[in-house]
């Protein structure tokens, strides 16, 4: 029997697996530690809230369009490389992550996704990257690409990783968080 529980009480329940030292996130690093030492150091500092519309009002229109291809690297550290961005929408690249729990080398995976076209200049997208080179897991991302007012492009996304699990219902094996991109020159 399949039990459905709402999406806040997922992340409640992905929530309480990080507090409780269960793994975070599939990413890639060849020191581990520090890459866990800098999910707990992002996750133990004061964020604070990004500049953006009040609740129920949009973003103003960019000043310039935000363009997926290219590098990226989020807050821990992993990069990702988007190639051209297809006349459809579709794209793909590579993913290069910085943490790992994984047992075998990490090595970097590839990725696809999509992109809707928008007039404003600030798309959402959504992709997958696929860790079978290292892990039985994979990860979806999806997220939208904004301009700043002074021309610095992020990607503000949230993923799910799912990995194999040992059993069908186990919920322990899905986990969700997000990250910030942003443009490697």
């Amino acid at each position: 029997m399949i039990k459905k529980i709402s999406f806040p009480v997922a992340l409640g329940l992905a929530s309480l697996g990080a507090l409780s030292g269960q793994k975070l996130l599939c990413q890639e690093d060849e020191n581990v530690t520090e890459g866990k030492e800098r999910a707990e150091e992002r996750a133990t500092k004061e964020t604070k809230p990004r500049p953006g519309p009040t609740p129920g009002q949009q973003r103003p229109a960019a000043k310039s369009k935000c363009i997926l291809t290219g590098l990226w690297g989020n807050e821990l550290g992993s990069k990702m490389q988007i190639q051209q961005v297809n006349e459809d929408g579709s794209f793909s690249g590579q993913y290069r992550t910085a943490v790992s729990l994984a047992p075998r080398p990490v090595r970097p995976a590839s990725l696809n996704g999509s992109q809707h076209f928008d007039e404003g200049g600030q798309p959402t997208f959504g992709f997958t990257v696929n860790w079978k080179s290292f892990s039985d897991s994979t990860t979806v991302f999806t997220g939208q690409c904004f301009v700043d007012d002074n021309g610095k492009e992020i990607l503000e996304t949230m993923w799910l990783l799912r990995e194999k699990a040992k059993a069908p219902q186990g919920w322990e094996a899905t986990r969700v968080g997000t990250n910030v991109f942003t443009r490697i020159k």
